[in-house]
């Protein structure tokens, strides 16, 4: 995405409730990972890999000084080869439980499958958050969701950057390492942030993942 097109968002969206749900989530998501020393686990669905948001959220746990959130990517297939930490298959999910959380970013069903060990994984202790595009099923077992609108088919010109999963995302991972920091004082600290956001989504990915 571009690091423009990202900036112009938190700008037009400043104020409104996207940046305040997007600050709320991101907020469940600290209290969840941090008085537990980390054990976040994050999945997509078996159509929808979100490593960009494990990327982020990897940067967000440097930037802020807050460890916990860097989270273990879970995949539905793992490539003959992998490094160890992008080889943790879907049966890490059966030993989630107490003091641990399990975030599911998905755009669309997240299918029969993964809500069956979304369930277990509740079942057995551990904070369930769902990042969707509003499944109903994944949203009752979460115990905190956040829903992306659907993005409309064109963008008329001159109109305000659509807010997809995938810009929610970027908020999220964003606000999740901000709100460890003081709060903003003036402009200029909200365009350092912004600054920082930017070389963020435009650097490639880090070589964790």
């Amino acid at each position: 995405m571009d690091a423009v097109r990202v900036a112009l968002l938190r700008e037009v969206l400043a104020g409104t409730e996207w940046i305040q749900e997007t600050r709320r989530f991101a907020g469940a998501l600290r209290g969840a990972v941090v008085p537990h020393g980390g054990g976040l686990l994050l999945v997509g669905s078996a159509a929808y890999e979100p490593w960009h948001l494990a990327a982020h959220l990897d940067d967000e746990a440097a930037w802020s000084g807050l460890s916990e959130l860097s989270p273990t990517l879970v995949r539905h297939r793992v490539p003959g080869g992998a490094p160890a930490h992008l080889a943790v298959g879907l049966g890490r999910l059966a030993a989630a439980g107490r003091g641990e959380t399990l975030l599911v970013v998905a755009p669309r069903q997240p299918g029969a499958g993964l809500l069956e060990r979304v369930h277990d994984a509740r079942r057995n202790g551990a904070t369930v958050l769902a990042l969707a595009g509003g499944d109903r099923d994944l949203h009752a077992l979460a115990h905190d969701a956040l829903a992306a609108p659907p993005a409309p088919p064109d963008e008329a010109a001159g109109a305000a950057p659509d807010l997809d999963l995938d810009t929610v995302q970027h908020l999220v991972s964003a606000a999740a390492g901000e709100n460890s920091l003081p709060a903003p004082r003036g402009r200029r600290r909200f365009r350092d942030r912004l600054a920082r956001l930017a070389d963020g989504l435009t650097a490639p990915p880090p070589p964790r993942w």
